[in-house]
């Protein structure tokens, strides 16, 4: 969401957010993975703490998930409890094929996931739409064959059809298997130059979908995850807006529009 900006600068603007923790991605999308390795670990450490932000995620799309156990080290080492990648596999599959796999795949990633076990992190994985896991099929085989804590999807809405009845039960389908949810929609879409109030479609609260049914579907399940405001700017690399501040006004705004999404689930719930 901030882009390339110092690290120093964002850590500044993490709780203005209403967040404490803070979701750490590399290049192309950003480099502040980067600027940990080139500021170092002890004064990362310092940058934290003297900003009241914890570090709650390590990013590695560039990873893939069966190259993470470094990384579950550096999470665990900073307070960190989970790691995001994709899913890896042909994304073109369907019934049977489809099953076998994700079946495989949990199988291949079941020594990354003993690993994340021990260190004391989970792998999420997002439905990312250039991967195996990424259709509500492949979702729903995944939490059928998953037996891991340790390992569980990190839901993209942006990623599937834009239903929010859709996106509801299939939160409801996961249950524990979600770990992780992205407040993010499609609205025009990520992949080319629009003017910004189309980009910024896919926030919540300016593009069509509705979150309230999708809130509702969380509280339902008790989750306890985290709740990421997402987007991606074009091109990568850059602030979804020109400045830091800008960033965290915009987060606030999506922000607001879940609490009053929370707030219908919650009356409906005493109804």
């Amino acid at each position: 969401m901030y882009g390339r900006l110092p690290l120093a600068d964002v850590l500044g603007e993490i709780q203005k957010t209403g967040a404490g923790e803070i979701d750490i991605w590399p290049e192309r999308h950003a480099n502040h993975r980067e600027q940990i390795e080139a500021i170092g670990h002890q004064k990362f450490a310092a940058m934290l703490k003297q900003h009241k932000v914890k570090l709650g995620i390590l990013t590695h799309f560039d990873l893939g998930p069966f190259d993470l156990q470094a990384e579950m080290k550096v999470a665990k080492r900073f307070g960190g409890s989970m790691i995001i990648c994709g899913s890896r596999g042909p994304r073109d599959l369907k019934g049977d094929a489809l099953k076998a796999a994700i079946r495989q795949f949990i199988e291949k990633i079941k020594p990354h996931v003993a690993a994340a076990e021990e260190i004391g992190v989970t792998i999420g994985i997002e439905n990312h739409s250039s991967s195996l896991i990424h259709s509500p099929d492949s979702i729903r085989w995944f939490a059928e064959l998953n037996a891991s804590r340790h390992l569980g999807i990190a839901l993209a809405p942006y990623h599937l059809p834009q239903d929010s009845g859709l996106i509801a039960n299939l939160i409801g389908d996961l249950g524990k298997n979600l770990v992780h949810f992205y407040a993010w929609q499609y609205g025009m879409g990520c992949h080319r130059k629009l003017p910004k109030e189309q980009e910024l479609l896919q926030m919540p609260g300016r593009g069509r979908l509705d979150f309230a049914p999708i809130i509702a579907s969380l509280r339902k399940i008790n989750y306890k995850g985290w709740t990421e405001v997402f987007m991606h700017p074009v091109p990568r690399g850059i602030p979804i807006m020109p400045t830091a501040a800008e960033v965290t006004k915009e987060i606030n705004r999506a922000r607001q529009y879940l609490e009053k999404c929370k707030d219908k689930a919650d009356g409906e719930a005493t109804h």
